[in-house]
């Protein structure tokens, strides 16, 4: 009996289980919008301007995503600005260097938790380095 229980949990934690999302479609993500990524390509004359770059990847076992994120492109990937195209419905991904192709709105990302911190944490540094400089100022001229 006791190999029996032996065996049993040898088996249940030596198994190993791996899992990974598959996603739909290629995307971008740019402001907190999502961009499904087209194979429609960009001709060098219609990149009008840098908008930014991923800088985040999606989590593949929760699908989780914040920031500037795609779960296709890696880290440095570049967007840009479609001449006669707003920002709000289509933008331009570099897929390789003077090559791009255009992503299409879909839908806002969803809300993520590092997406607030990303936006307060600059500010609560400022206010604790202000709030440290009146301290030692006021400690000084007494």
């Amino acid at each position: 009996m006791k190999k029996v229980i032996i065996l049993f949990f040898l088996l249940i934690f030596s198994t190993t289980s791996v899992q990974a999302l598959s996603w739909s479609y290629s995307f971008v993500v740019w402001k907190g919008n999502v961009y499904e990524v087209t194979k429609e390509k960009i001709s060098e004359s219609d990149i009008v301007r840098h908008l930014g770059e991923v800088k985040t990847k999606p989590n593949d076992m929760t699908g989780s995503y914040y920031g500037d994120a795609s779960n296709a492109y890696p880290k440095g990937t570049r967007y840009f600005e479609i001449n006669g195209e707003l920002t709000e419905t289509s933008i331009a991904v570099e897929v390789e260097n003077n090559q791009w192709v255009k992503a299409v709105y879909v839908h806002k990302a969803p809300f993520h938790w590092m997406d607030i911190i990303i936006k307060v944490l600059p500010i609560l540094i400022i206010l604790l380095i202000v709030i440290a400089f009146i301290l030692h100022w006021k400690n000084r001229r007494t």
